[in-house]
């Protein structure tokens, strides 16, 4: 075969899809550290499932509507920096590929290029031995082969061989990887999208079926007792056949005030997310299908519901929601790992909590969605996780009418720092800077077990050991998470140290937390020690040290 049509691009994709997430859990465990939240496999694997719900879902498909449910669908559900870029991957391959009713060797050569140049372009610092390496090998294979070759069928097993060749070297170009024994992790899930692909391309049976991935739960500060006034909820997603405008995207919201509330309007080139609790979802439709085909429409009755905080939840959206209700200065959205720490930060002024975390990643969707729903000018985002600043970056670049600030927070306790420091009276620029520039006076620590055996900063780790993780490096390893955590504290702790705070886990009692509190106070006498309920998962304590 020297060309593919639609119709095998396709069967390649969701071929692709379907072998990662078969793969998942093994990507996971290529973590470089043992801790039992690995999660680029999950992250990669809720990406790329998004955008094969969207195909899944098309009514009619051709290169340009496949090649657009891809971009749009894996944008909007990268979680992660590894989703995040996987995003952007197949948000260039898919630019390259939409003019096409056909694809040759040198179509899907320059479509590859230009799946490098997005991506690379999206990371601010990208590093070698990465996903984005990777990438970059089976691109430069295609340019080699596509001038050399014209059948497919070399072509694309000798970018997957080439993909696996550089996949093997990551570690050469990464020493955290070499000392862990391990591959990148992103890098081998992209070479799993690569060979399902191919499989389906060699014409192996797969099953195609899929299931949507769910967005992560959005909390609400404020509580009401409102009851509900509007009975079905009502979701769906347009898939447009004409442009839509900002004046369009005003005039339909303005329609769904009129039949209900708790409005989510999220445009995209080609896609437009709703969300609307009504009376009348029929209306909703009606006006929907003037502006193109619907896709993944849910409608639940919210009266049915059993568990009153949802009712309580979906109230005081539309509480907040009124079109009369003026826009404050500046709101806040902060992603949280535990109920006491969401505690902590509502009671710092943060409108939307985003459960999420190391656990699960928020995707970029949900941040549009909390985005929406905070009526305000600036609205600051506090990710909290190095894993996560991507994702809130790229919802930051698709929102047009509010201005988005985030604050790249590594950490729970950054977060915290941050909005401790956020002051009121001054601009969301000063207020920018003073938040951002404190992270710099913040240690973090976290305490957890080793899911395996490895040896990484030169430190022998055994499976069910106790691990103390600094910011850059696992500062302590013992069979005792008290004395595990006590010596992180040696290395996080120096003479201009003022003050440790203890957030203590879900599996923690509260009278072995102050224990530790009490011994931290008489081994650190020029420090004041907090101790707080956390109630995150698998970390035992997350700590901090300014």
């Amino acid at each position: 075969m020297k060309t593919i049509e639609v119709n095998t691009l396709t069967k390649m994709f969701l071929a692709g899809a379907k072998n990662l997430e078969a793969k998942k859990e093994w990507i996971n465990e290529l973590n470089v550290f043992p801790v039992p939240d690995g999660d680029t496999g999950t992250n990669m694997t809720l990406t790329i499932m998004s955008a094969a719900s969207e195909v899944n879902n098309l009514s009619e498909r051709t290169m340009e509507t496949v090649a657009k449910a891809i971009s749009s669908g894996s944008l909007r559900g990268a979680r992660g920096n590894s989703g995040v870029i996987l995003s952007q991957l197949l948000r260039g391959f898919t630019k390259g590929i939409k003019g096409y009713e056909t694809l040759d060797v040198m179509i899907i050569s320059n479509a590859f290029q230009k799946a490098v140049e997005t991506a690379y372009k999206a990371v601010m610092k990208p590093k070698e031995g990465t996903i984005l390496t990777v990438a970059r090998g089976a691109a430069d294979k295609a340019a080699e082969l596509a001038l050399e070759e014209e059948d497919l069928d070399v072509f694309f097993s000798g970018i997957i061989e080439e993909a696996e060749r550089v996949l093997a070297t990551t570690p050469d170009l990464l020493p955290v990887l070499k000392e862990a024994g391990v591959v990148d992790s992103g890098g081998q899930g992209l070479v799993e999208v690569l060979k399902g692909a191919y499989d389906a391309y060699l014409g192996k049976e797969v099953d195609y079926t899929f299931e949507a991935p769910k967005s992560a739960p959005v909390k609400i500060s404020a509580e009401t007792e409102a009851e509900i006034k509007f009975g079905y909820c009502t979701e769906f997603i347009i898939v447009l056949d004409k442009k839509f405008e900002h004046k369009d995207e005003m005039e339909f919201k303005a329609f769904l005030e009129s039949i209900g509330d708790s409005i989510v309007c999220v445009a995209d080139d080609d896609i437009v997310k709703i969300h609307v609790h009504t009376n009348h979802p029929g209306q909703a439709i009606e006006k929907a299908l003037t502006y193109g085909s619907l896709s993944r429409l849910k409608i639940d009755n919210m009266r049915e519901e059993h568990e009153e905080k949802l009712i309580k939840d979906a109230s005081k959206i539309a509480a907040q929601q009124k079109a009369e209700e003026p826009r404050k200065e500046m709101g806040f959205i902060s992603v949280s790992i535990g109920e006491g720490i969401g505690e902590i930060f509502k009671g710092l002024g943060v409108d939307y909590l985003i459960e999420g975390g190391q656990t699960m990643n928020p995707s970029t969707e949900d941040m549009l969605n909390a985005i929406d729903k905070v009526n305000a000018e600036h609205i600051f985002i506090l990710p909290n996780n190095k894993n996560i600043i991507l994702a809130a970056n790229q919802a930051k670049a698709l929102c047009e009418d509010k201005d988005i600030i985030v604050i790249p927070t590594k950490t729970v306790p950054q977060g915290i720092t941050a909005m401790i420091n956020f002051m009121p009276d001054s601009s969301a620029e000063e207020n920018e800077a003073r938040m951002t520039e404190e992270l710099a006076n913040v240690k973090t620590g976290q305490v957890t077990y080793a899911v395996r055996d490895t040896h990484i900063d030169d430190k022998e780790i055994k499976e069910g050991n106790i691990m103390g993780i600094g910011d850059h490096a696992i500062l302590a390893v013992g069979e005792d998470v008290e004395q595990t955590t006590l010596d992180m504290f040696k290395e996080l702790i120096d003479e201009d140290s003022e003050l440790i705070s203890i957030y203590y886990g879900e599996d923690v009692k509260k009278e072995d937390a102050e224990k530790l509190g009490e011994k931290l106070s008489d081994l650190y006498h020029d420090c004041d020690v907090e101790v707080h309920f956390g109630g995150q998962p698998i970390y035992y304590y997350v700590v901090s040290v300014e």
